[in-house]
């Protein structure tokens, strides 16, 4: 009797059986250099995803059409490539644990001496690596897993370390002055995309300077110069008010 084949798709025993085969031979691991000759070379490195949290459906979907890409290049027999990995995502994954730790603990990063601290968030790296590989897995993509790499792998900071001294070296970067996104509860430096802007609304504060001595200006008796501010409690670290000198109205005002 032909066997009755199922009126709807089970995933379970349909992909179970395919991620079987695939894993029987190395198809998804071509070797370097090529051993036939004449083909040519397609890779993709995954955009890595962070280590903060499981895959979204915006990964899925990412992930999908590269893979609608490599499984088109190997059909076409190039030499294919898909580079699977994670990012560290540095202070945000910081971040997470922290908040972590302080819900279940009740204890701060600054609780722990540094090695005991880092190895909390390289658990939890580990932890959510894991599952994000077998998100990975479990949607079907071909990557080379053999070649699976971490941002903070020996071999990737070696690379980044090479690739920022070459820019350097041609002036593509270099080193300056510039306004920074300080973040008082991480006590770190953020990039623009990791701040979140508020809207709030604001004052002006206006602060008499008094002069060294008073002067006349305009037959009136000046004896202070009055700033304003949104921020008064940069007043503390004043020290004198700066005015241009060709200004006019700042000609008695000047040294005093």
């Amino acid at each position: 009797m032909a066997e009755e084949l199922s009126k709807v798709y089970e995933p379970g025993a349909t992909e179970a059986l395919a991620e079987e085969i695939w894993n029987s031979r190395p198809y998804f691991h071509p070797e370097a250099p090529d051993g036939k000759k004449g083909r040519k070379p397609y890779a993709i490195v995954i955009p890595p995803p962070n280590v903060t949290a499981p895959l979204h459906l915006g990964h899925a979907l990412n992930n999908t059409l590269q893979d609608v890409l490599i499984r088109y290049r190997r059909m076409q027999d190039y030499n294919t490539l898909w580079m699977p990995g994670t990012d560290h995502a540095g202070i945000a994954t910081q971040t997470v644990v922290e908040k972590r730790i302080l819900s279940e603990e009740g204890k701060r990063r600054t609780d722990f001496a540094r090695e005991e601290f880092v190895g909390r968030v390289q658990a939890w790296k580990d932890e959510y690596e894991a599952k994000i590989i077998e998100q990975l897995k479990a949607m079907g993509c071909s990557c080379d897993w053999e070649r699976t790499r971490f941002t903070m792998d020996a071999v990737c900071a070696r690379a980044v370390r090479a690739a920022f001294f070459k820019l350097f070296k041609d002036g593509l970067i270099y080193r300056g002055k510039r306004l920074v996104n300080w973040d008082p509860a991480t006590q770190t430096v953020l990039a623009d995309d990791e701040v979140e802007h508020e809207t709030v609304e604001g004052h002006f504060w206006y602060l008499r300077y008094p002069l060294v001595e008073a002067v006349e200006i305009g037959g009136e008796r000046v004896e202070h110069v009055t700033v304003a501010t949104t921020r008064p409690e940069t007043m503390l670290g004043d020290t004198a008010v700066a005015m241009n000198p060709a200004d006019k109205r700042a000609k008695e005002l000047l040294g005093k």
